[in-house]
């Protein structure tokens, strides 16, 4: 077995570079799901929304939130694992997204918008999804 590497900051840089901000599957999936339970006509990356939600239904002030659950800490398998390298720059990053999402729903509520968080997990059950969107979209 080879001993584990170290990534030189070019090849760190060229790595992260390689994470997409929009249009992620996750994302891509969602909005996928969304046309086809009947509910297309959304907005993507409102940035005069805070936060600049992931999917905006403006008529009916609905934003759908879209989370990686290692990015942004989510309380599953993947979420909770920690970092293994860079310990003291990426645990306090985790912890200032968490603060931010927690700062950007409390954002959108106060303007009176309805908000809902996808994570990335819970795309692997696509039918029990469906039904959390189709009760998000319905709620008055």
């Amino acid at each position: 077995m080879a001993a584990y590497k170290f990534s030189t900051t070019p090849e760190r840089s060229r790595i992260m570079s390689a994470i997409r901000a929009t249009d992620t599957k996750p994302e891509l999936a969602v909005r996928r799901l969304l046309r086809e339970i009947g509910y297309p006509g959304y907005r993507l990356y409102r940035r005069d929304l805070p936060g600049t939600p992931d999917i905006a239904y403006l008529g009916r002030k609905r934003a759908i939130l879209v989370h990686g659950c290692f990015w942004h800490s989510h309380d599953c398998k993947t979420g909770r694992r920690l970092p293994t390298t860079n310990c003291d720059y990426w645990l306090p990053k985790r912890e200032r997204t968490k603060q931010r999402d927690f700062n950007t729903k409390t954002a959108l509520e106060k303007l009176g918008w309805r908000v809902l968080v996808v994570w990335e997990c819970e795309l692997r059950d696509s039918s029990s999804l469906i039904v959390r969107l189709t009760a998000f979209m319905a709620s008055d």
